[in-house]
C-alpha cells in the first residue's frame, strides 16, 4: 500500500544519507540536505513504481462547489496526463507547498524553470479541465 512504500522510500532515503554523510558540504543546512535526499528518493522510488500522489484529501480540504463538480480521481487522472517534469514541479509547489527555490535545490534546476514548469503545468489542466 501508499503507506509501505512511503516508508521504503524513507528508509532507502535514510541509508543514502549515511552513506554519503561524508559529502555533505554545508552549503545548507543539515536538514535541507537530509530534505532534498529524501525528495529524491521518493521521486525515484514513483518513477520506477510507476506510482502517483493521491489527491483525494486535498480535493476534499477544497470548498464544496470545487468538490462536487471533480473528485479528487478524477482530478488526479488530469494530472497523471501532465509530462513527467511538469508533474513532479507541479505536485512539489502546488500540492507539498514547497517553495520554488526548494524545489529548484532539490531536482538540480533553476528557479526560473520551476516556476515556467508549473505555470506550463497549470495551463494544461486548465485546457484539460474545460
Amino acid at each position: 500500500n501508499d503507506h509501505d512504500h512511503a516508508n521504503d522510500a524513507l528508509q532507502d532515503a535514510f541509508v543514502e544519507v549515511f552513506r554519503n554523510l561524508d559529502q555533505f558540504a554545508f552549503r545548507s543546512t543539515l536538514g535541507a540536505w537530509i530534505k532534498t535526499i529524501v525528495v529524491r528518493q521518493a521521486l525515484r522510488k514513483q518513477q520506477l513504481e510507476g506510482r502517483f500522489i493521491t489527491l483525494d484529501e486535498t480535493v476534499h480540504d477544497q470548498p464544496a462547489p470545487f468538490r462536487d463538480t471533480l473528485t479528487g480521481a478524477e482530478l488526479d487522472a488530469v494530472i497523471r496526463t501532465l509530462p513527467d517534469g511538469a508533474r513532479t514541479i507541479f505536485l512539489l509547489v502546488e500540492v507539498e507547498g514547497y517553495a520554488h527555490r526548494e524545489v529548484a535545490e532539490m531536482l538540480g534546476i533553476s528557479e526560473g524553470t520551476s516556476k515556467s514548469q508549473v505555470s506550463y503545468a497549470k495551463k494544461l489542466l486548465r485546457q484539460r479541465l474545460s
